[in-house]
């Protein structure tokens, strides 16, 4: 097996550490150098800031390949060239062909070329220039010290083709790349982040090849199993024997894979046992609902929705007896099950769901904020209800609560 080769990712931009704009960038790059076998050690985001950039550069000595986006255009603030020269002390020189290039882009788009433009054609003296065809700064790449430096505009759009058509098979070629690194992810429900790793706790530990990461995400934790290999057949393989002592002991919580969903899989299930559902929402508001529909296909499943937010509208629409609020309230396992009882008969559908509950910010018929009462009721006409308690603002209760309703469909049809 080839050597594994350490990469780096240099961000710069001042807009990214202001949160103004999202480093899409260094996602892209890092999926597609791992899928050539490159591994990536370092992510980092530095500010237009010439100090900063050569500290950032110093430190870029750690590792086999560099690459940096951003900081290759024409004005003031884009430093990048100037801060990597100030480190190595190599000459920046003016491209001759990248500037006919840029002059002919101007004359063909009719527009003034300004002289800070020419600042876009400067690269390094004995460097490789990489042609950008869908933008004006090229790429460049220059060995320094047993490290390869990649510099490329952070315009995606610009970034990735130069990446594609360019450096990646540079590297490949340089490298003598001849493995890949493979991932899959296993998506689990139902089961914490904390239990998950403690079930999994002697795996995790002695994890070589594959790696095994967990990652919670909001009511769900997904597992990334990563390989290192020769081919994607080794590869996966390798995952595959790790994936079945991963399921030996928490299958049972395993809904799905990579970019599957909750959602997905509970429609999927629906349509595969040929089931109906209709949701009546209080404070959920429409989002499971929503979130169903999100789904292709999910017309042939769903019948129907009320979102019922006021004890009226639940009186009016789902004829909840009034008896029943004033007795037990609207946040009630009572008035949850006849709303999902109701909303079942409403839309004629097999499964009715129902959620009701205190979204907060403040407590509400002396319940606390957080709880929350779902009831499904089946196709045989058992209803099934649960008291909840979620932590977070409105938003994460009401997301907390659609995501624990999936799962609980889940589980039944399942």
């Amino acid at each position: 097996m080839s050597q594994q080769i350490r990469a780096e990712l240099i961000s710069v931009g001042t807009e990214l550490l202001l949160g103004q704009i999202a480093n899409t960038n260094a996602q892209w790059i890092s999926k597609h150098l791992a899928n050539s076998g490159i591994s990536v050690y370092y992510h980092t985001v530095v500010g237009d800031n010439l100090a900063r950039l050569a500290q950032v550069f110093e430190n870029s000595k750690r590792s086999d390949v560099v690459i940096v986006t951003g900081g290759l255009g024409p004005t003031e603030d884009d430093l990048t060239r100037e801060a990597f020269q100030q480190t190595t002390g190599l000459s920046i020189i003016e491209h001759e062909p990248t500037i006919q290039s840029i002059e002919e882009y101007f004359k063909r788009t009719n527009r003034q070329m300004t002289p800070n433009n020419r600042k876009q054609a400067n690269i390094f003296e004995g460097s490789i220039v990489f042609e950008n065809s869908v933008g004006i700064a090229p790429g460049i790449a220059i060995d320094y010290n047993d490290t390869t430096y990649i510099f490329t505009p952070g315009v995606p759009s610009e970034m990735k083709a130069i990446m594609s058509e360019f450096v990646i098979p540079h590297l490949v070629q340089k490298y003598h790349l001849n493995h890949i690194i493979h991932s899959k992810v296993l998506r689990f429900i139902g089961i914490g982040e904390s239990q998950l790793e403690h079930e999994l706790q002697t795996l995790i530990s002695n994890q070589t090849n594959p790696t095994i990461a967990p990652l919670a995400k909001e009511g769900e934790v997904t597992l990334r199993l990563s390989a290192f290999a020769d081919n994607k057949e080794d590869a996966t393989q390798l995952i595959n024997t790790t994936e079945k002592e991963i399921l030996s002991i928490v299958g049972n919580y395993l809904y799905g894979y990579d970019d599957e969903t909750i959602a997905q899989k509970v429609v999927e299930r629906l349509k595969e046992n040929q089931l109906t559902i209709a949701s009546a929402e209080s404070l959920t508001g429409g989002l499971f609902s929503s979130t169903i529909v999100d789904i292709p296909e999910a017309s042939h499943v769903l019948n129907g929705a009320a979102t019922v937010y006021s004890p009226t509208a639940k009186e009016h629409v789902l004829d909840i007896p009034e008896l029943i609020i004033s007795k037990h309230g609207t946040v009630s396992s009572e008035c949850a099950e006849l709303m999902a009882k109701q909303v079942k008969k409403l839309y004629q559908s097999d499964i009715g769901i129902s959620f009701t509950g205190v979204a907060g910010p403040t407590m509400s018929e002396g319940k606390d904020v957080g709880t929350v009462f779902i009831s499904i009721c089946d196709q045989y006409d058992n209803c099934h209800t649960v008291k909840h308690l979620f932590n977070g603002n409105r938003f994460t209760i009401r997301t907390r609560a659609v995501k624990k309703g999936l799962e609980r469909l889940y589980q039944l049809i399942k």
